[in-house]
Order: structure tokens, then C-alpha cells, then sequence
């Protein structure tokens, strides 16, 4: 294995994960392809990815393209046997997708043809699904079209959110890859074709869809907020200001009162949805930390009793 010459493309935690899988293990991983640095936070600081932050840390080569669709030489002139990808974040030509004698191979974190696109696991929760799972697929041209190597599925709690399941699945795409990799290298794999007439999608989140939707019913409102909790987060607006929803727990305790209407229950907070209570167990205030709700009902929030969230 340690002769096989292997790329590490990807940007976010997840793909972090997976490079610190294959160099545990032991795999010859020669470069990291990951997105440029950006701007982060309010005060816009020039932030390196998680994978980039791993691979400077154990010295292996780093390449960020602008857009790699035009500057790939840098990844051929590296002579690959095979590409490993996971949340890169761009499309990868295919320059690049046929240079490797071993080909090109992506983990995604959903159970394709289901999901394809770059936020399958907050969908995932959103569209209320009750499992999803790690697929390892031959990368194509197209977006996550290619033939399907291995899978495994998971369930998704009802309690989970987008947080809790991220870290789930990355346990499973690590333990997955490492069961696939051998027959990779060694060409002795099969694959399945993706259903076409089962495909569905999981785009990145707009940030319309980042604002509580209160015409939507209790349990999609309850996924939409667990479903972007910690990345992006919901939020919905309260006095002209703006608060992230991090943390809700469902209830059976009942008010007739007007969608999106905050009362105070137990010494928390929660909002009516469908004349039923949804606790708000943690939230972020416009410019300030996480906190427990409880904490800012006799401080910023004293006076939300009664009002509309929005």
C-alpha cells in the first residue's frame, strides 16, 4: 500500500477525517487539494480549511486552485495512481478524473443515488428521512453519478441533529474506506450502476432556507432547525435582532396561540408552532456566544414574552 501514490482532495472537517484515516493507516498520501483560504467571522480573518490545517501539520503537500476546472497541471505533474476525494467543493475535470491508473473515487455522506450535492447530511434530517449512510463511488463528470463501490446505512434519530449525525458518519465513511481501499488498489472490486429514476438531491443550503419557516408544520420546523444545527444554523428574528436556534427539544404541552409566539415554560423558552410547544434549549443572540436559553430568559430575553419570532 505504501507504494501507491495517492491525492487527498477535500476541504471541511469530514474530509479532514477521512485524510487522517488513510495517513494513520499507513496510505502514501503525496499532496492535499483543498479550497483557498477565505475570509471567516466578523472580522474577516483569512482562515486556512480543515484539511489544509491537517496536511501542513504532517507536511504533506498542499495545492489550492482557484478553480481547478482550469488549474490542474499542478495535479498531473504529481503523477497520482489513484484520487481519493470527500467535500472538495468544486468540480473535478476530467483532466484529472483520467489520469490516475487506479481512477478517482469519492466518499459521500448519503445512500446514492439519494442526496447528491454538497449538503446531503443537513438535507438529510430536513427532509425528514429515517436513514442515510456513507457510499464510495467511481467519480464521473457528472455530480456523484458514478458507479457505487460500497455502502453502508445508518439510522438517523429523531433527536439527532445536523452535528451529532455529521460525526456518526464520519466514523462510518472511515471504517468504510479502509474496508474498500484494499480491493481498490488491488482492481478486484465490482460496482452498481445508480438508479437514475431514483435520484434526488441534496444542494447546498441558500441562505433563505438559514431563516425559521413558520408556514411549514411543527415537525418540518423542528427538522429544519435540527437539520442546520451548528452549520449553518437556523435563525429567526426577535425584535428587530436576530437569534440562532441551536439546540430544540420537541414537547406534548399545547397553546393556542399564534405560529412563531414565544413563551416562557420552566424556566426556558420556547416558540408555538401548530399550537404546540418547541423548547429552545440553546440559542445565540446577535453578536454574542452560545448559551443555554434558560440564562438569557431574565437577562436579553426578559422581555420576549408574548412576542412573535419571525
Amino acid at each position: 500500500m505504501n507504494d501507491v501514490r495517492i491525492i487527498f482532495m477535500g476541504t471541511p472537517i469530514f474530509g479532514k477525517e477521512i485524510l487522517r484515516c488513510l495517513v494513520e493507516n499507513d496510505y502514501n498520501v503525496i499532496a492535499a487539494v483543498s479550497q483557498p483560504d477565505k475570509k471567516v467571522g466578523r472580522k474577516q480573518i483569512i482562515t486556512s480549511c480543515p484539511v489544509k490545517q491537517y496536511a501542513i501539520e504532517h507536511n504533506i503537500k498542499v495545492i489550492q486552485p482557484i478553480r481547478i476546472r482550469e488549474d490542474y497541471q499542478s495535479v498531473l505533474d504529481l503523477e497520482p495512481d489513484l484520487i481519493v476525494t470527500c467535500a472538495y467543493g468544486q468540480i473535478i475535470p476530467d483532466q484529472i478524473l483520467k489520469a490516475p491508473r487506479l481512477g478517482c473515487i469519492n466518499v459521500h455522506a448519503s445512500l446514492l443515488p439519494k442526496l447528491r450535492g454538497g449538503a446531503p447530511i443537513q438535507r438529510s434530517i430536513m427532509n425528514g428521512y429515517e436513514k442515510t449512510g456513507i457510499t464510495i463511488m467511481e467519480m464521473v463528470s457528472r455530480m456523484d453519478a458514478g458507479d457505487i463501490i460500497s455502502q453502508k446505512e445508518i439510522a438517523i434519530d429523531i433527536e439527532d441533529s445536523y452535528s451529532s449525525l455529521h460525526d456518526r458518519l464520519i466514523e462510518v465513511a472511515t471504517s468504510l474506506l479502509l474496508d474498500t481501499l484494499p480491493s481498490i488498489i488491488a482492481e478486484s472490486y465490482t460496482t452498481v450502476s445508480q438508479n437514475e429514476a431514483e435520484v434526488t438531491y441534496g444542494f447546498n443550503i441558500s441562505k433563505a432556507e438559514e431563516h425559521l419557516d413558520l408556514t411549514k408544520s411543527y415537525l418540518q420546523v423542528y427538522n429544519q432547525i435540527r437539520g442546520l444545527s451548528d452549520d449553518p444554523c437556523c435563525y429567526g428574528i426577535v425584535a428587530g435582532k436576530k437569534v440562532k436556534l441551536h439546540t430544540v427539544r420537541m414537547t406534548d404541552i399545547y397553546h393556542k396561540r399564534e405560529n412563531g409566539t414565544i413563551v416562557f415554560e420552566d424556566k426556558g423558552l420556547g416558540i408555538i408552532i401548530d399550537n404546540r410547544l418547541l423548547l429552545i434549549e440553546k440559542l445565540q443572540l446577535e453578536g454574542k456566544t452560545l448559551c443555554q436559553a434558560a440564562d438569557v430568559r431574565n437577562g436579553a430575553a426578559r422581555n420576549w414574552e408574548g412576542k412573535v419570532m419571525c
